[in-house]
């Protein structure tokens, strides 16, 4: 037994925005001035392949890994 109201509907298209873009990833370079919102001011002195970067804060370096949320180029 079939009912009145059929199949249903197949809609192409969700009528929900698709979530934005995400910012493309900033590039790190050995030598950039970068401010970090735990370690404050530093330095690269060595980017690995695009994974992480490891920065120079004066008192000790940390290896940061992407995405580098809290890193960000001066």
């Amino acid at each position: 037994m079939k009912t009145a109201s059929g199949e249903p509907r197949h809609l192409p298209t969700s009528p929900f925005k698709p979530p934005p873009p995400a910012p493309p990833a900033e590039r790190f370079s050995v030598d950039d001035q970068v401010t970090h919102d735990r370690y404050g001011l530093g330095i690269v002195i060595s980017v690995e392949d695009e994974i992480a970067v490891v920065v120079d804060f004066g008192a000790h370096q940390e290896r940061i890994t992407t995405p580098f949320h809290k890193l960000y180029k001066l």
